[in-house]
């Protein structure tokens, strides 16, 4: 594992809160938030939206499946522990591409028959579904909720996000769920610094407006209160707080709200019977 290149994923990780990072890591975070500092609250506000729409499911809307696509390394309330929480018997299969989450996720799992990892390319999303552990754990006849989770800007145009998306949806029962969200701005120069500068960092990325997200997801049947920012998606005040900002990046703390650009954007939907 080469700890001297950053990994987006443990710089993610690093804004969440967690401790599994190295300083290639965390230089690629603070180069990143002097450009686009709202990037911290996206991050921060994703994963408090992935408690909320995990809770709702397994809680409420009785699902017992779930998979999760780009999942990232583990931390706090992880889907698993989410579902499980509310529905014991709930089942999850993480997706990855990142060597390092790969490692991290079996270890954490090791123990848990009900959950696994793979690691796959979510653009190969027939190889995800027909794979032998994600046939192990999710019944393609029963309702099954899929997550890309800050993910969709990690698929631009050319990768042909409609198509991916459009794959799952054949694929799920009428009943299961997709949720889905992605950085988000109505200010097409906004959009073109975060494509330009996320790009010279070597991501892969494409920020959209918020009506070529609903554009994507057309034909399924958005949950109340639709497709939102996530923070506005049932916010809830007393849900598990989040570990607490690393103190190097306190100062970017509230910049989405001093922009108002750049906002994660998506929701839940219903494949309708």
């Amino acid at each position: 594992m080469r700890t001297d290149i950053p990994s987006p994923a443990r710089g993610y990780g690093w804004m969440l809160g967690g401790k599994d990072n190295y300083e290639a890591d965390r230089q690629f975070v603070r180069q990143m938030l002097k450009n686009l500092p709202e990037a911290l609250d996206a991050a921060r506000e994703n994963r408090l939206f992935l408690y909320r729409v995990v809770r709702h499911l397994a809680a409420e809307a009785g699902i017992r499946q779930f998979i999760d696509m780009g999942c990232g390394l583990p931390t706090d309330n992880n889907v698993h522990q989410v579902a499980q929480r509310f529905a014991p018997d709930s089942r999850v299969v993480y997706v990855d591409i990142d060597p390092i989450v790969l490692a991290h996720g079996r270890a954490l799992l090791a123990d848990d028959d009900s959950t696994t990892v793979i690691r796959a390319d979510i653009r190969q999303v027939e190889e995800i579904l027909d794979h032998p552990e994600t046939k192990r754990l999710i019944d393609f006849d029963e309702p099954v909720a899929v997550l890309f989770l800050s993910v969709g800007h990690m698929l631009p145009d050319k990768d042909d996000p409609r198509r991916i998306l459009q794959t799952v949806i054949d694929r799920i029962a009428p009943g299961g769920y997709i949720a889905f969200t992605q950085a988000t701005s109505d200010d097409p120069a906004h959009r073109a610094l975060m494509n330009s500068q996320l790009s010279a960092y070597g991501l892969t990325w494409q920020t959209r407006s918020p009506q070529e997200v609903q554009a994507l997801l057309a034909g399924l049947e958005p949950v109340a209160p639709g497709l939102v920012d996530v923070n506005d998606w049932r916010p809830d005040p007393d849900q598990p707080p989040l570990p607490p900002v690393p103190e190097e990046l306190k100062p970017y703390e509230g910049a989405s709200k001093l922009n108002k650009a750049g906002c994660e954007y998506g929701g839940l939907l219903r494949k309708p019977a």
